[in-house]
């Protein structure tokens, strides 16, 4: 779990324009994780590259805001997490948004339809 030190977010928060500027793009963790599956499946690249630069320029206050963006490629289950189809449905990217005034996306698992199959998105 990643804990940010006390004050960390609010300064990171505020120096972006502050909580009410709606044109806070998301910020999201880790890019890292995606690259390192795309290495390992090569044409999960340029879905997942596609995916990385839309949410980051995105601007989510609610799900609702993520379901306009992507329609039915995007599933929600609990704790804020978002399961999207990828690749036309050949692999699954698990994410918990952290909406406004934070604007978090954080990758919490990338793998293959049947990898999948065998987590719980909820607790992964």
């Amino acid at each position: 779990m990643l804990v940010p030190k006390l004050g960390t977010v609010w300064y990171r928060v505020l120096s972006r324009g502050g909580p009410l500027d709606s044109h806070v793009p998301m910020q999201v963790l880790s890019r890292r994780t995606l690259r390192e599956f795309w290495q390992i499946y090569p044409d999960a690249e340029r879905p997942l590259s596609t995916w990385y630069k839309i949410v980051s320029k995105a601007t989510w206050a609610h799900p609702n805001d993520v379901k306009e963006q992507f329609g039915g490629n995007v599933d929600f289950v609990g704790d804020n997490r978002a399961i999207f189809d990828i690749g036309g449905n050949k692999y699954r990217l698990v994410v918990r948004i952290v909406y406004a005034p934070f604007y978090r996306v954080m990758v919490k698992f990338v793998g293959t339809h049947e990898e999948y199959d065998d987590i719980n998105p909820e607790t992964v």
